[in-house]
C-alpha cells in the first residue's frame, strides 16, 4: 500500500525531529514499509496494516506537539507504550498537577499559580518570583514530579545557594549531606507530600532525584531533567548564568526567588532580577511574577509581609 502524509500548518522538522531523529525513531517501529520524507510530505510503501498505524501515529505526535514546546524520540516510545492521549501533555491552569501521598489533587491554588502551570508547558524554562508563602517552589516541585511520573524527564535536580551557611559549613559537624540538609529542608518537604516515603528514598539513592547546592552543578550538563532553582535572589549574576547553562537537551528549567529576601552580603549582588532582564525577550522563557495577594500560607502571613515591606519602603 502506498500512502502520502501532508503535514500542514505545521513546520515538518518539529515532526521529524533534528536530523530526523524522531521520525527515524517512528521508522524503527515498521521494519516493512519504505520511508521517504520529502518537505511536508512523508511517502509511505508497506503493508496496509504498517502504513494506517504509521498514519496514526504522526497524527498523535501532532497532537503532542501542540501541548509541548519540542517533541522528541522518547514521545515516540511513550506512544507505543499506551500514553496517547494528549490529554496527558496538556494542563489547564487549573487542572489536576499530581496527587498528593494523601490522595488529595494538588493544583493550582491562585490565577498566578495558575499562569505558572500553562507557562511551563509553554516554555522550557520559566521564572517564578514574588514573596515567600505564594507555593512557587511547591508548585514547581509538582510540576517536576508530574513530568518524572509521565516519563517526559529521567530525574529531578532540586539546587538552591547555600548562602545562609556561607563559609560557617566547614565549622558544621557531619559530611556534606548532613551540614545542608537544614537548608533543603522545604524541598524534602514539598517531594514528602508527593511521593511515598518508600519510593522517594529510593529515588534519592539511585539518582532519579538529586539535591544538591548551587556549586555542585558547576560543569554538569543536565538532559531530560527537570531542574528546580529555588532562592534564585541569592545568587550573582555569573552564578545564575553558570546554572542557566546546564539546560542539556529535553531539559525544563524553573528559577524561583523572592527578590525582596536576598541574604547576600551586598544585596546590590544579587543576579536575579538582572539575569530577567538579559533573557526577557528570549524565545522560550516566561517570568511569572507573584504579589503578596497570591500568599497561600495562613491568611495572616499576607498582612505581616504587606506591614514588613512597608517598613522596607519607609
Amino acid at each position: 500500500m502506498k500512502k502520502t502524509i501532508t503535514l500542514n500548518a505545521i513546520d515538518p522538522v518539529e515532526i521529524y525531529g533534528a536530523g530526523n531523529r524522531i521520525l527515524e525513531e517512528l521508522c524503527r517501529h515498521y521494519p516493512e514499509t519504505k520511508v521517504a520524507a520529502r518537505g511536508n510530505e512523508i511517502i509511505l510503501d508497506g503493508p496496509q496494516n504498517e502504513v494506517e498505524d504509521f498514519e496514526t501515529k504522526i497524527s498523535m505526535l501532532i497532537g503532542r506537539r501542540r501541548h509541548k514546546m519540542n517533541l522528541t524520540p522518547y514521545d515516540v516510545e511513550d506512544i507505543f507504550d499506551g500514553e496517547t492521549s494528549a490529554d496527558n501533555f496538556r494542563m489547564n491552569g487549573d487542572a489536576t498537577i499530581v496527587h498528593g501521598t494523601d490522595g488529595k489533587p494538588i493544583r493550582a491554588r491562585n490565577r498566578t499559580q495558575e499562569e505558572m502551570v500553562k507557562a511551563y508547558f509553554e516554555n522550557d524554562l520559566i521564572y517564578a518570583i514574588g514573596p515567600a508563602g505564594t507555593g512557587k517552589t511547591y508548585i514547581a516541585i509538582a510540576l517536576a514530579v508530574r513530568a518524572l511520573k509521565n516519563r517526559e524527564i529521567k530525574r529531578i535536580i532540586l539546587t538552591r545557594p547555600a548562602v545562609e551557611a556561607g563559609e560557617r559549613l566547614g565549622f558544621l559537624p557531619g559530611d556534606l549531606k548532613d551540614k545542608l540538609d537544614p537548608y533543603l529542608q522545604p524541598l524534602y518537604d514539598a517531594l514528602g507530600d508527593m511521593i511515598p516515603a518508600k519510593r522517594l528514598q529510593e529515588f534519592m539513592e539511585d539518582g532519579t532525584i538529586q539535591i544538591a547546592p548551587l556549586a555542585y552543578m558547576r560543569g554538569r550538563t543536565l538532559d531530560r531533567a527537570c531542574v528546580i532553582l529555588d532562592e534564585a535572589q541569592n545568587t550573582n549574576l555569573g552564578q545564575l548564568k553558570m546554572f542557566l547553562t546546564r539546560m542539556g537537551r529535553d531539559a525544563k528549567f524553573i528559577v524561583t526567588g523572592d527578590a525582596s529576601q536576598v541574604d547576600l552580603p551586598n544585596k546590590e549582588d544579587s543576579g536575579l532580577l538582572k539575569g530577567i532582564e538579559l533573557t526577557k525577550n528570549i524565545k522560550g522563557i516566561s517570568t511569572i511574577m507573584f504579589k503578596t495577594e497570591d500568599i497561600v500560607r495562613h491568611p495572616l502571613v499576607n498582612k505581616i509581609v504587606k506591614a514588613f515591606d512597608k517598613v522596607s519602603k519607609d
